[in-house]
């Protein structure tokens, strides 16, 4: 038999022997372990127990963030609304509709956008603090059935921030609720 075979036989059958203890090595490594019961556990919407962790904390109330708002964050943060949204008196309607004087005009109002079903009917509301600050929250919770793609401010002063900044989007802004 021709050396040169030999040797290729001779590569192939120690790649083989190598592949298969990586393949042990990495099975006893990363094995995984059946659990107890089958399935995760989800969470619940009940309270934790009494020796079970805190439930998270709720928001504090808009009034009080309000009353520390920062109007030049709250503009800062509306930095990614400007894609779909014009904040200038006058200003076209982009994706969403503008912005300038929002703060107290009825949801579902502006002239010439094409609002989805779900604020259409909703014009009876007035876009207030609280509404802003929920609708800015979670969009999808606060209209069900909303056409807006955005996911939501998470973090509360930031709402708080940019509901202040909205305020100040008009020819004369309203006073803002107190504490």
């Amino acid at each position: 038999m021709n050396i040169e075979a030999n040797k290729v036989a001779g590569a192939l059958l120690s790649t083989l022997l190598v592949v298969m203890g990586l393949q042990m090595v990495s099975g006893i490594v990363f094995s995984s372990h059946k659990p107890a019961v089958p399935g995760s556990d989800l969470p619940s919407a009940e309270p934790a127990a009494a020796g079970g962790a805190p439930a998270a904390a709720e928001d504090p109330p808009i009034v009080e963030r309000l009353a520390k708002a920062d109007v030049a964050k709250g503009e800062k943060a509306t930095g990614a609304c400007k894609a779909c949204h014009s904040f200038e008196k006058g200003g076209a309607n982009k994706v969403g509709p503008h912005l300038y004087g929002v703060y107290g005009r009825n949801e579902g109002t502006v002239e010439g956008f094409a609002y989805s079903a779900a604020l259409k009917g909703r014009t009876d509301k007035k876009w207030e603090a609280d509404g802003l600050d929920h609708f800015l929250k979670n969009p999808k919770a606060y209209v069900p059935g909303t056409a807006m793609a955005f996911a939501g401010i998470s973090n509360a002063q930031t709402r708080a921030d940019v509901v202040a900044y909205l305020n100040t989007l008009a020819d004369s802004p309203q006073p803002l609720p107190k504490p």
